[in-house]
């Protein structure tokens, strides 16, 4: 049987897009399949059934690279490639097959607005690193795997949050992003959660609760459980949802693992990237952004805020638009 190593550091979205390389991988290699990533993302891979065992560091690679030497890899995956990653596939000696990121033409993108970007979603340009393993693409989409006690979830929920009926439909919407410039504005919040018809859930950080609690306030139709639910209660919560809203973060594709209806908003990024709701449904998912912007994208990634100071790439959503997919 032979034995591979899966290595991706960050972030939430990116680990839960390697998702389907780890099932094919799995189930049409008969492999015994290791993933290497960070300890604050381990927990999104813990209870998935085609990973045999999963490392995770803090920072370096050196704490684990020990172990890893014993394991003996027929060969090692490198979906981030970056420095560690270099050293990880250095020190194992093991054949290893590497993911292109593209970054040249994702700079050409950003920084002379000339578009050679691929045509092709990351999860596939992904598949293309283990063609040669044999691995194809079994179109089933993404993966998340919750505890399998789910009711117990629901319990965990229920004791926080008693209000929550998960009898009634509800929609979540996902209000933080690790960059801000992807981030939607307090306004846009406001306005989409106020002006719905239906029941909105709030997910998010720590960082996001109280900018949560404020919109909240005197507001029955909105419940906030930013900062204050784990990982895996928000994507129970999103699982249970009838669609979500939430911009180009982990959240969306969680969303998409569970063929959730998706209202994807777009600010600094750009769907070109590869990044959008994977194996979405055209006619339920809908992506929102403002084309044409002179200045977009201004990153691959974000920024803490706008490095023109206006931000019209959230600012100039077309609301109305977003709040009627919201609705209909």
């Amino acid at each position: 049987m032979p034995k591979y190593l899966i290595i991706r550091f960050s972030s939430i979205g990116d680990i839960v897009l390697t998702t389907p390389i780890i099932r094919c991988l799995k189930k049409q290699t008969g492999a015994e399949v290791h993933f290497l990533t960070k300890k604050s993302f381990k927990s999104i891979l813990e209870y998935n059934p085609y990973i045999d065992k999963v490392y995770a560091i803090d920072s370096k690679v050196g704490e684990v690279i020990g172990d890893l030497k014993k394991e003996k890899y027929d060969a090692v995956i490198d979906l981030h490639g970056n420095i560690r990653t270099k050293q990880v596939k250095f020190r194992l000696s093991a054949k290893a097959y590497t993911f292109d990121k593209i970054n040249f033409k994702k700079w050409q993108m950003v920084y002379l607005k000339k578009n050679n970007l691929p045509d092709t979603h990351i999860v596939d340009r992904y598949l293309k690193t283990v063609e040669p393993l044999g691995v194809k693409n079994d179109s089933a989409g993404l993966d998340y795997f919750l505890p399998p006690d789910e009711d117990y979830i629901q319990k965990m929920i229920k004791f926080k949050f008693p209000k929550m009926d998960f009898e009634k439909p509800y929609v979540v919407f996902a209000i933080g992003a690790a960059h801000k410039t992807k981030m939607p504005t307090r306004q846009m919040i406001e306005t989409i959660a106020n002006a719905s018809t239906e029941k909105i859930v709030f997910v998010g950080g720590p960082n996001e609760k109280a900018l949560g609690d404020f919109i909240a306030v005197n507001q029955p139709n909105i419940l906030n459980t930013a900062g204050t639910t784990t990982l895996h209660e928000s994507a129970f919560l999103i699982k249970k949802s009838k669609k979500v809203i939430a911009p180009d973060t982990g959240m969306m594709h969680i969303a998409a693992a569970f063929q959730k209806e998706i209202v994807s908003l777009w600010g600094n990024t750009i769907p070109e990237f590869g990044m959008y709701p994977y194996l979405a449904d055209n006619q339920q998912n809908k992506m929102f952004e403002v084309k044409d912007l002179s200045c977009r994208p201004c990153s691959k990634i974000g920024f803490e805020k706008c490095p023109k100071g206006h931000f019209k790439c959230m600012n100039d959503l077309d609301l109305d638009s977003i709040i009627k997919s919201v609705n209909e």
